[in-house]
């Protein structure tokens, strides 16, 4: 039987946390032939974050609540996360943002590819039957240039390199050795999988803007912030390889 988990990091995300953890495991729920579960990590949140996703555990009995005592950064929650999947035993871990700018519905198309073995499965805004809903145009045209260069550097059948809604075997995962902290452990990722992996498949989603209720993103479209980005798919295209063990 398959066994996934759907990990996802929260910092401060009060006003959508119930709403996050409702439709994620509603959807769980609905999978048959499968053992789930949703992994929240509150990366040390100051609001209620923490207290929500701890009262709503006992009434979704796929909900398992990490906590960091103080924030370390979003990819630190990706890597606590992934790795509390893997000692459970899930073979895939799921990635999602909790602002749900991608939709849980999606969550099924992810399982027919984890069943037919696919070791990274990537969603697509950028790939016919992909796009991308109330999003400004300058963003939207800063990431479709970014990703076109991405995904020559890293040559890899992945059209959208940054995109966070992703799921990967838990085995994979535990052979990197990530140390981003913040979004760039995304690229990070893909770039230790371009050398681990063996299969990969994209999923066309529609990508919708961050509601305004929500706290704004952090995210900043800054030079140094791009550089961080693309340092790895250059570095997969110059040769240089990360330092995968062998043991």
């Amino acid at each position: 039987m398959l066994k996934f988990a759907v990990v996802v990091p929260m910092f401060n995300e009060e006003p959508g946390a119930e709403n996050c953890v409702t439709q994620i495991c509603g959807v769980l729920s609905a999978i048959p032939d499968a053992e789930s579960k949703l992994i929240t990590v509150n990366d040390g949140s100051r609001d209620r974050t923490g207290e929500i996703l701890d009262r709503l555990a006992p009434r979704f009995p796929n909900l398992l609540v990490v906590h960091h005592p103080h924030n370390q950064g979003y990819g630190a929650a990706l890597r606590t996360g992934a790795q509390t999947a893997d000692r459970a035993g899930f073979d895939y871990a799921l990635f999602m943002d909790s602002d749900l700018t991608n939709h849980p519905s999606d969550i099924p198309r992810f399982v027919d590819k984890m069943r037919e073995g696919v070791d990274v499965i990537k969603a697509t805004r950028y790939s016919k039957g992909g796009r991308v809903e109330g999003v400004p145009l300058y963003r939207v045209l800063i990431s479709r240039v970014g990703n076109l260069v991405a995904s020559v550097l890293f040559a890899l059948p992945i059209r959208d390199c940054t995109n966070g809604f992703r799921a990967v075997r838990t085995g994979i995962l535990t052979s990197m050795r990530l140390g981003e902290n913040r979004f760039p452990i995304i690229m990070e990722e893909l770039y230790w999988s371009k050398y681990l992996a063996r299969t990969f498949a994209e999923i066309p989603v529609t990508l919708t803007n961050r509601d305004a209720s929500l706290r704004p993103t952090s995210f900043a479209y800054k030079p140094s912030v791009f550089w961080q980005y693309l340092k790895y798919p250059l570095w997969a295209f110059t040769g240089k390889r990360p330092p995968i063990s062998h043991t």
